[in-house]
């Protein structure tokens, strides 16, 4: 393992780039292949490690253009970014700052490199980021569809709904075949579906917005879905633990998952109705259900053997 020499902390936005290189004056480029292109091949640290938040497609250039240079980067998460920054007692917040904020950061924490990114993941989690967008529309036009009385407007809500479906449709064509073309994504696809009730949907979910699955604890991985119980403890008093945090859409995904597992016998089941019989709320044993899902997802990606019914 190479060792960072440093860390550059940037702050991305949609038009520009504020760089904090330690020991040199702040600078401020245009977030543009042209700019970055010009400021990584006058870049003295190639051994350094760039931090910066995850912007979503803001960052898509850098990322890009950094992984062609062969310059590590490490992509965090702007919540953990923020805490750390209150950690240190900063609550000032400017562009200038933030980037100082996210070298201190690497520095303190050492974070390492992440991974090369995955041309193939990273476009199903663009396809299914917008099925999701789309199949939120559809359920919004419906919902508007039953409460009105207008036949006008009753019959354009209909078109639209027709065409979100055609393009849901499409959208979902396209997954397929991304999936079946790249050996990677088919192989962790069909082992995440050996699990009853994880379909189609939910297999890409997880492919794409929780890569970590099989690499990591079921600590960690329960963390990132937002399926770890937080204690809420202080001196005497005991705090009921609650869920927070993680992704979102990830924790929904496995949530179905939970309920459609009680359609049938199963060892899924038989945990939910164990847990109901202790005095578990509902709401509560799904949730617990949903992170045991998670926890055996986790042991099937990182044993790479498919689900065995107990």
């Amino acid at each position: 393992m190479t060792i960072p020499s440093s860390w550059i902390g940037i702050d991305v936005s949609k038009a520009r780039l504020d760089i904090a290189v330690p020991g040199r004056p702040a600078q401020r480029i245009d977030n543009s292949p042209a700019a970055i292109t010009d400021w990584i091949d006058r870049l003295e640290a190639p051994n350094g490690v760039v931090v910066f938040e995850a912007t979503g497609h803001y960052d898509r250039v850098l990322r890009h253009m950094l992984a062609a240079k062969g310059i590590g980067r490490a992509r965090v998460n702007p919540q953990r970014a923020r805490d750390f920054a209150r950690a240190c007692g900063r609550i000032a917040k400017t562009d200038r700052l933030d980037a100082a904020m996210l070298a201190e950061m690497g520095r303190a924490l050492h974070l390492e490199p992440d991974p090369p990114d995955d041309e193939a993941l990273e476009k199903l989690a663009l396809l299914n980021k917008r099925r999701d967008q789309l199949v939120r529309m559809r359920s919004q036009e419906r919902t508007r569809s039953a409460d009105l009385h207008d036949d006008d407007i009753a019959a354009g809500l209909a078109r639209h709904i027709l065409w979100l479906d055609a393009e849901i449709a499409e959208i979902e064509t396209a997954i397929h075949a991304l999936v079946e073309a790249a050996p990677s994504l088919r192989s962790r696809s069909s082992l995440i579906r050996s699990m009853p009730g994880v379909g189609p949907v939910t297999a890409t979910t997880l492919i794409a917005l929780l890569p970590e699955l099989g690499t990591v604890s079921n600590k960690a991985i329960a963390m990132l879905a937002g399926l770890a119980p937080i204690n809420a403890d202080s001196g005497l008093k005991r705090g009921k633990r609650v869920i927070r945090g993680g992704r979102r859409r990830v924790r929904q995904a496995l949530y179905m998952v939970a309920v459609t597992s009680l359609r049938h016998a199963s060892q899924m089941r038989r945990f939910y109705d164990r847990l109901r019989s202790r005095g578990k709320p509902a709401k509560v044993a799904l949730i617990a259900l949903a992170r045991k899902i998670l926890t055996i997802l986790n042991a099937i990606m990182r044993s790479q053997k498919p689900f065995q019914p107990a």
